[in-house]
């Protein structure tokens, strides 16, 4: 004889009512953590100190995990495999992940004018674009100092070949520029504030003088699809802590300071010249971005073409 397991008339009752539901509440009912992948800066690291997300979500049951990242390429991997939900970087991140077939959209995001750029020692023979040639520069793999050095060459008449790319985290490439291991790193804040606050660095070109430069929220396109009031929530309270860092510069830097560990110092220089860009993804963002992925793409450092504007987020319209 086989047994069947018993089903109570509570459970059949129950799973009969999650069937006539509407499916995005049905779907948003599975949700019990959020997940945002944050870097040292910016506007996530505010919305985490103030527990802006925490505030909003907790009005659905959800509770919100924090996880750090170095850089924007790890940061889209661990989104690729649905660790996180949504997460903060720059302009080629989402690049090269959606040239790997990455299941990601993009969600928000705006320009950027400072708090990036190419540093040098304060005592380097390197004093114009053209001395790059020939010169070490460390700096991230398919992170945005990576489209920087690209626009920097591009600017002084230079190849990709006329340099040795030196890829490297962060950190590793704060250390090798310590040691003299590297001519030249290229990087974002609060990394590139540490490097002219410890290292007394120079900085050779700014990102904004070479390049028109974006940052962006990013989400698991599973996530965005499935649950997007859930994700709009989570846009709102990042809209919000935007425009409060935008008002509130010193208290930033203190902010940063206390999430992150590193010092006031470089923080403070960080926030004031930071900017804090949140808003939709414009067809001219979307054009510049293209751009920069067919650059990637002719110079060999993605596989294939890919057409940014397909991982866009259309917001389902209630």
């Amino acid at each position: 004889m086989i047994h069947r397991p018993m089903i109570d008339r509570r459970s059949l009752l129950g799973a009969a009512a999650a069937l006539l539901l509407p499916p995005g509440i049905a779907a948003a009912q599975e949700v019990k953590e959020f997940r945002v992948g944050f870097q040292k800066t910016g506007v996530l690291v505010i919305a985490r100190q103030q527990g802006i997300l925490e505030r909003r979500l907790a009005k659905r049951d959800i509770s919100v995990k924090w996880v750090e990242f170095t850089a924007g390429p790890p940061l889209m991997e661990a989104m690729n495999v649905g660790s996180i939900d949504i997460g903060a970087v720059g302009d080629s991140p989402p690049i090269f992940a959606q040239a790997a077939g990455a299941a990601i959209v993009y969600v928000a995001g705006g320009p950027i004018n400072n708090g990036q750029g190419i540093a040098v020692k304060a005592d380097s023979p390197i004093k114009t674009l053209a001395d790059l040639k020939g010169k070490r520069i460390g700096f991230t793999r398919g992170s945005s100092a990576h489209n920087v050095v690209i626009a920097t060459l591009e600017k002084a008449g230079l190849t990709y070949s006329d340099i040795t790319p030196t890829y490297l985290s962060p950190a590793d490439a704060g250390a090798a520029f310590a040691r003299n291991s590297i001519d030249a790193w290229a990087v974002w804040d609060p990394f590139l504030a540490i490097a002219e606050q410890a290292h007394k660095a120079r900085i050779l070109v700014n990102a904004s003088e070479v390049a028109k430069t974006y940052s962006f929220y990013i989400a698991n396109r599973n996530f965005a699809t499935r649950h997007p009031a859930i994700l709009r929530d989570a846009l709102d309270g990042l809209a919000e802590a935007a425009n409060w860092a935008d008002a509130n510069r010193d208290a930033v830097a203190k902010a940063l300071a206390q999430v992150t560990g590193v010092n006031i110092e470089a923080q403070t220089l960080a926030a004031n010249r930071a900017t804090f860009p949140f808003g939709k993804v414009t067809p001219e963002i979307v054009e510049a971005q293209q751009q920069i992925a067919d650059r990637y793409q002719k110079l060999g450092l993605i596989p294939k073409p890919i057409v940014v504007r397909q991982a866009v987020w259309i917001e389902p319209q209630s």
